[in-house]
């Protein structure tokens, strides 16, 4: 597959051309990647007007992804979100009502961002009781999802989007295919955060993206699963998509985005179409066949230390609702929080993407050598050799938790809009007293990035608990 923009570039930089434009290193090596790191002259196209290179670019994405149309982003899936947003509230039918938007509750707090930018309400799904006691996972049934579309429709309301996130940060995947059945038959675009699956298109075992799902509208994150630099996304529209002229959509992502888009990063999503189309899912498949046989080892040293639970949590290899490319251990089982488990690994030369009071996430792709693997395998082994886990870990700060997380629900009262609070004048204060209070920026750890609180909210004794299980020291609330 061809490389129009790395092409470009590469010979740019090798033509001796005079650079009497921006950047301002003129392609001077002070990092090194400078001679490579252009702005949008002639020849070089341009993101939000694409004709030439980046249009072409753009063309071999769409057709390795099987979309009606892919889009780059330079700014990440946070950019991809809000255009998203804006697309579906542009073709919604106008009522002279607020816009409301169905979603997800583990949503990324790029969600507030955009409605308070946007100005339209948020309706929350809510996970099932059974479902509670983590931050990052809110399970959505279709038959959830059915009632809660037909509770708005009985207030006279019919949502312009359903919002999900899937995968989530624990590797839960949300039934795209019949969330998406459910959304078609009710006329709702379902539009997915699917940052941490860019790979879901090209697994072995046919796609699972949540376009190829019927999704009309979703996001990838490329730099978190593909090799792409920071900042590299897409946005997908599928054939549902509400609005499809390309003018309106680069306007959308030129409404949030930077007029000095990275060629860099434009570079490496370019490149990346040729990664994707030369043998990735070999590589793909050789890749989730070693971490298979990773987490049955990791399970075996737990239960040999006495462990009587799964310690490393399915991928989705035995079909279920779970992505393979992520290494979610259930640190609990060991009677430790994730976070003292990811201190453990740290000291043996390993970081992790996020831990909490119960989890611990590694997130592997292709491009991990084998030292990798055996540096993993390694730590955890001596550690469950000088562990012995008397019991089953108690499950009472799990049923405690769960108990929190049903609180917050229950709880939940909202006195502003999300963009009346994020616009108030504002004050940042203990968590531990800021009960009774009303949350203006959404109150996260990152990662997750997950609000506990949204902006809008009253803060009641369920968040202030949860604040404190998730390390949150600090809360900003109206004044």
């Amino acid at each position: 597959m061809n490389t129009p923009i790395v092409d470009f570039v590469a010979r740019y930089a090798q033509s001796g051309t005079s650079r009497l434009h921006m950047p301002g290193h003129k392609g001077q090596q002070f990092l090194g990647f400078e001679p490579y790191d252009i702005t949008e002259i002639k020849g070089a196209d341009e993101l939000y007007e694409a004709e030439g290179i980046i249009a072409q670019s753009e063309a071999n994405a769409t057709k390795l992804f099987g979309t009606a149309h892919t889009y780059y982003s330079t700014e990440g899936s946070s950019q991809c979100i809000r255009a998203m947003l804006f697309l579906a509230l542009q073709a919604a039918p106008k009522t002279g009502e607020r816009p409301v938007l169905l979603a997800a509750r583990n949503a990324h707090k790029a969600l507030l961002y955009a409605a308070a930018l946007q100005d339209f309400d948020i309706r929350w799904l809510w996970p099932a009781p059974e479902d509670s006691g983590a931050l990052c996972s809110c399970p959505v049934r279709p038959d959830d999802l059915k009632a809660a579309l037909d509770a708005l429709s009985r207030e006279g309301k019919k949502p312009f989007g359903v919002y999900l996130t899937s995968p989530d940060y624990l590797g839960g995947v949300q039934d795209i295919a019949a969330l998406s059945a459910v959304c078609k038959a009710e006329g709702v675009p379902l539009l997915v955060d699917n940052a941490h699956g860019a790979y879901l298109r090209f697994l072995p075992t046919g796609s699972r993206h949540p376009i190829a799902l019927g999704a009309a509208m979703c996001c990838d994150s490329g730099h978190k699963t593909l090799p792409v630099l920071t900042g590299g996304a897409y946005l997908h529209l599928g054939e549902s998509a509400p609005i499809k002229e390309e003018s309106a959509v680069r306007n959308a992502l030129a409404l949030f985005g930077s007029t000095s888009p990275s060629y860099l990063i434009l570079q490496s999503l370019d490149r990346c179409n040729r990664y994707l189309a030369e043998g990735y899912p070999i590589r793909l498949m050789q890749c989730m066949g070693g971490l298979q046989r990773l987490r049955r080892e990791l399970n075996e040293f737990a239960q040999q230390a006495g462990a009587v639970r799964d310690f490393a949590l399915d991928g989705g290899e035995n079909g279920t609702l779970r992505e393979p490319l992520k290494l979610t251990l259930d640190a609990s089982v060991l009677n430790m929080t994730g976070t003292a488990l990811a201190e453990e690994l740290r000291r043996s030369g390993i970081e992790c993407e996020y831990a909490d009071p119960r989890y611990l996430v590694l997130m592997f792709t292709p491009e991990n050598p084998p030292r990798d693997y055996e540096q993993l395998e390694t730590a955890i082994r001596n550690l469950c050799e000088n562990l012995h886990v008397m019991a089953d870990a108690d499950n009472t700060d799990e049923a405690a938790c769960a108990a929190e997380f049903t609180a917050l629900m229950e709880q939940a009262e909202t006195r502003r809009t999300i963009r009346q609070a994020v616009f108030a004048p504002q004050e940042r204060i203990p968590c531990k007293d800021a009960l009774g209070r009303v949350c203006a920026m959404p109150a996260v750890s990152c990662p997750p990035a997950i609000p506990i609180a949204v902006s809008g909210e009253l803060i009641t004794p369920a968040a202030v608990k949860l604040f404190e299980r998730y390390g949150i020291e600090t809360v900003e609330v109206i004044k």
